[in-house]
């Protein structure tokens, strides 16, 4: 089960449990999820949601996944980072730590 993690507030968790599956702006824009390995989470915190609050990280088990993800290189951070090709369903996501 090879695990992943995307950031999001809690306020756009609650939003897809009620909507059944969670999606992002940049599905729209770009065509997938942003999300990271484990070791990346600190660095997407930092470039990204720097002094945001009610964030959450959902823990997504790839295996559960019915939309297809990717690891994409991201010449902007010069490394691999998984991304999500379609909403993300929610009984991948296996846990939501609050950060």
């Amino acid at each position: 089960m090879p695990v992943i993690y995307h950031v999001t507030t809690a306020g756009d968790w609650e939003a897809a449990r009620q909507n059944g599956f969670y999606t992002h702006p940049s599905l729209g824009a770009e065509g997938f999820i942003h999300c990271s390995q484990e070791n990346q989470v600190a660095g997407v915190l930092e470039r990204y949601f720097e002094g945001q609050a009610n964030l959450v990280k959902l823990v997504i088990d790839t295996d559960r996944l019915t939309s297809r993800f990717v690891f994409d290189w991201s010449p902007s951070t010069q490394d691999t980072f998984p991304h999500i090709y379609g909403p993300i369903n929610l009984d991948a996501v296996t846990e939501v730590l609050t950060l």
